[in-house]
């Protein structure tokens, strides 16, 4: 051993006992947050953590974006120009709506499948939420092709290609990150040590669900 090295563990020298405080949360709130008050050892407590700071910046980006939504609606008596219904809640969209939502419950089983140890489920229904996702972003193509507005029909067209669009990015890049962790999942050493990457994308993708839920509610049903 040299002088550098020490077998002492890592104390938490913070005046607060956060890990007092994290066993006051629910279990399943527990997982984003480090434990033993953040000791070196914890890289799958501290990483989630880290994920969770990310995510709830993202969400400042996206809120922002909906209250200006809400603003310009509120403050522009003819949203819709002349000949111009605007984005509307028809059987197709509801469809790829229900495909999206219904991809967090298949996303989740499969992250429950991994944590079982059952890597041939987990591969099955991981690639399901990739199809998914691919399916919802193939039909929101779709329905830009035969809206009768665009970027530039007023503010209608504006926001709802911004908004839209800029949640279809993070769409794509949910789908790019189930596909690297489908790819990691036939190394077989790869979750020796957890299996943080997935469950990253596994919140990632809870995370682009419920702001699509709230898009919805503002673009199609208000």
């Amino acid at each position: 051993m040299t002088r550098f090295q020490s077998t002492s563990p890592h104390r938490d020298e913070s005046p607060i006992d956060l890990e007092r405080i994290r066993q006051k949360f629910p279990n399943w709130f527990q997982r984003f947050l480090p434990s033993g008050g953040g000791s070196h050892e914890d890289h799958h407590g501290k990483g989630m953590f880290g994920f969770t700071v990310f995510l709830l910046s993202e969400s400042i980006v996206f809120f922002s974006f909906f209250l200006t939504y809400a603003a310009l609606r509120l403050n522009t008596p003819d949203w819709l120009p002349p000949g111009i219904s605007g984005p509307e809640p028809t059987t197709f969209v509801m469809i790829n709506t229900v495909i999206l939502l219904s991809s967090s419950v298949v996303i989740q089983l499969a992250e429950r499948a991994l944590s079982r140890h059952h890597h041939s489920r987990f591969r099955g229904l991981w690639l399901l939420t990739s199809l998914m996702g691919t399916y919802f972003l193939i039909g929101q193509g779709i329905e830009w092709s035969n809206l009768n507005f665009g970027l530039r029909t007023g503010l209608v067209g504006a926001t709802f290609y911004i908004l839209t669009g800029f949640h279809g990015l993070h769409v794509v890049a949910g789908v790019i990150l189930q596909v690297i962790m489908l790819l990691r999942s036939f190394d077989r050493n790869n979750y020796n040590h957890g299996h943080f990457g997935v469950s990253a994308t596994t919140l990632f993708w809870h995370f682009v669900d419920i702001i699509w839920v709230i898009l919805f509610s503002l673009l199609y049903l208000w």
